[in-house]
């Protein structure tokens, strides 16, 4: 049990005509819940810190029990869900961290910063695995190709060409019901030796707890639990403070030096100072016993007379913490130095089980990390079902996307294989020929029934990826949907979960990372079920991936027969990747049809088909090309051949 500590200041900037625990997002029920575990009356700082970590945000209250059912295990996991990112065992001493993350709400407020920011903090989550980032996917949500949604693909170009990392995939679609609550899902992908994975946990006590990167300052406070855990509304333009500012060269440096402090072996786990900030980074670190106590007047600000609980959740951006033992230290801060990072110790491992903040020596909160983490409520959502119907899509989902993909730097890094623009992209493995393919595929635009929408998002990133030449190894997923509290909504989000965890069991794939984005609404006005999915797989050997089809070509289809048949939609998948090296073409038809992906394929390939188009069918297609030579190596099973290339 803690005693209250002494020296605070009242949180009056975030405090309006209500009780402090509600305009902070924590209920009545929280509160007694706090006082209960605390045995005392919580002071406001200690409150700020429970709203953050006990917000949906960070604490998946809503989600969690939900989450349980997802496969996520496997003989190629290193690392499942609970860290910042999943990383799988790829062979031959070399494994890919990846994960996808929400910035809707941000981006809903103010679109630019919104999406550099989500890049930015989805970087920094494979970086605190110790990977270096190798690839950015994005998918965007928007209710048309407008100035928002302009605005969103410059801040993700900004971000991801300035730093150096290649955007390779993704997708954009394009659908009123994302008019007043947009979706910006940011996906990475990086690559470190197998045993040399981090994890964001605290274990050597009397380490110190260093802080580099960026100064800290007011954008972002209560980001997590005031904007990413509530629903929007008239007052939106009140929330743009709330919005973090990202500076894609200082996040360069950052990634450089936490990279060559992990090479070096000088810190013994980093963590990521992103969504609520040092309370979530702190806590995070101190969840399995040990504790931390934390100077909050150590750390580097760049604004005067910061309030230590506005330091303590601020999110200000390009910042990482590590665990670094003593005798490290001078090391740690000479490649700091050398990057040109501020590098500050600001506390230090303990074996109290506490995260104890001070600030000039005087004590201002006291809690158990436990109570932060494993304590954070867990609700069952009710459950309504409704009517869904699917709804005309918009014409821009017909329109080329090449104008979006062309403002990023595709080939950063020297990687890249296969570029965007028809289903997933490669990036090789250097310097062997081995090949990483990833995808990152949201369900069909017009889907509203929220199973079907989890099943397609994971055969559609499936698909993808098979299509380029790979295997799918593993899933990631981001779950876009609106207010758990209202019972047709948490029905959405069951469905859509079970459908995954469907999907992902009928294709012997875990589910090993990802997020929730909840409270997608406008004045009760909620997006579709959205769950997007991301996947990666191995290509055995980059020179024989899938491109464009050739003159004299014969075109085929390939198709998984019934409707949603999973174990006929998984065997088209391992029929496509394993086929492969023999296609000249692989296209997902996905939910535009084929007519659709003929256009596509054309498009992209700048020869045009002569096809006698087939009847539609009910399961999953994919539109295959080879040369006439080899169209007796692919079999005839669920095969049908309907033109050629002229």
């Amino acid at each position: 049990m803690s005693s209250a500590p002494g020296r605070l200041e009242p949180l009056t900037q975030v405090a309006p005509e209500q009780p402090l625990h509600r305009a902070l997002g924590l209920t009545d029920e929280e509160l007694d819940r706090i006082r209960e575990l605390l045995a005392r009356e919580p002071n406001d700082f200690e409150l700020a810190v429970f709203s953050l970590l006990w917000s949906e945000h960070c604490g998946y209250k809503h989600s969690a029990l939900l989450l349980k059912r997802l496969p996520s295990e496997g003989k190629h996991v290193l690392q499942g869900p609970g860290e910042n990112a999943g990383v799988i065992d790829l062979g031959e001493g070399e494994a890919v961290a990846f994960k996808v993350e929400s910035h809707n709400h941000p981006s809903a407020v103010e679109p630019f910063q919104g999406a550099a920011t989500g890049v930015g903090g989805i970087l920094r989550d494979i970086v605190a695995m110790g990977a270096r980032p190798i690839a950015i996917l994005d998918g965007l949500r928007f209710a048309a190709p407008d100035h928002h949604f302009d605005r969103a693909v410059a801040g993700i170009g900004h971000y991801g060409n300035s730093v150096g990392v290649a955007t390779v995939g993704g997708e954009a679609v394009f659908d009123e019901a994302y008019r007043d609550n947009c979706l910006v899902n940011a996906m990475c992908v990086g690559l470190v030796p197998a045993d040399r994975v981090k994890r964001a946990r605290a274990t050597a006590i009397g380490a110190r707890v260093v802080l580099y990167g960026a100064p800290t300052g007011r954008d972002g406070i209560g980001g997590a639990s005031v904007l990413a855990s509530a629903e929007l509304g008239e007052d939106d333009p009140d929330k743009r403070p709330s919005v973090q500012i990202g500076d894609p060269f200082t996040g360069k440096k950052l990634i450089e030096a936490s990279l060559e402090l992990v090479d070096g072996g000088l810190v013994e786990s980093l963590q990521d100072c992103g969504a609520a900030g040092l309370a979530s980074a702190l806590a995070e670190m101190a969840r399995d016993g040990a504790g931390i106590d934390v100077q909050l007047d150590r750390v580097p600000v760049r604004e005067v007379e910061l309030e230590p609980w506005e330091i303590m959740i601020s999110e200000s951006q390009e910042r990482m913490v590590a665990v670094v033992r003593p005798q490290m230290l001078d090391a740690v801060q000479r490649v700091c130095a050398r990057w040109e990072l501020p590098c500050t110790t600001i506390g230090e491992v303990t074996d109290t089980g506490e995260l104890r903040a001070f600030f000039d020596d005087e004590p201002v909160g006291a809690i158990r990390a436990a109570l932060l983490t494993d304590e954070c409520p867990r609700y069952e959502v009710l459950r309504e079902p409704q009517l869904t119907t699917n709804v005309p899509v918009s014409a821009h989902n017909r329109s080329p996307k090449t104008w979006i993909y062309e403002q990023y730097d595709q080939l950063v890094g020297s990687r890249t294989v296969r570029r965007p623009g028809l289903d997933g992209a490669v990036l090789r493995l250097r310097p062997s020929l081995r090949g990483l393919a990833v995808a990152l595929q949201g369900p069909p635009p017009g889907e509203r029934d929220p199973y079907r929408a989890g099943v397609l998002a994971v055969l559609g990133a499936a698909r993808n990826v098979a299509c380029a030449g790979g295997e799918p190894l593993a899933l990631t997923d981001c779950l876009n949907f609106g207010n758990p509290e209202k019972p047709e909504i948490g029905w959405e989000l069951g469905r859509a979960i079970e459908g995954i965890a469907h999907a992902a069991a009928a294709l012997g794939i875990p589910v090993v990372s990802g997020n929730v984005s909840l409270y997608n609404e406008t004045d009760g006005r909620s997006i579709p079920p959205t769950p997007v999915v991301g996947c990666v797989g191995l290509v055995a050997d980059v020179r024989f991936v899938p491109g464009a089809w050739r003159p004299g070509d014969v075109v085929l289809v390939a198709t998984a027969p019934g409707e949603l048949d999973l174990a006929a939609e998984a065997a088209l998948v391992r029929y496509v990747w394993k086929a492969a090296p023999v296609l000249t073409l692989a296209h997902d038809v996905s939910g535009a049809g084929l007519v659709q992906a003929l256009r596509e394929a054309e498009e992209y390939s700048g020869l045009e088909a002569d096809v006698e188009l087939p009847e539609d069918a009910t399961g999953g297609q994919i539109l295959l090309a080879c040369a006439p030579t080899d169209v007796g190596r692919l079999g005839t099973k669920g095969l049908r051949r309907i033109g050629g290339v002229t």
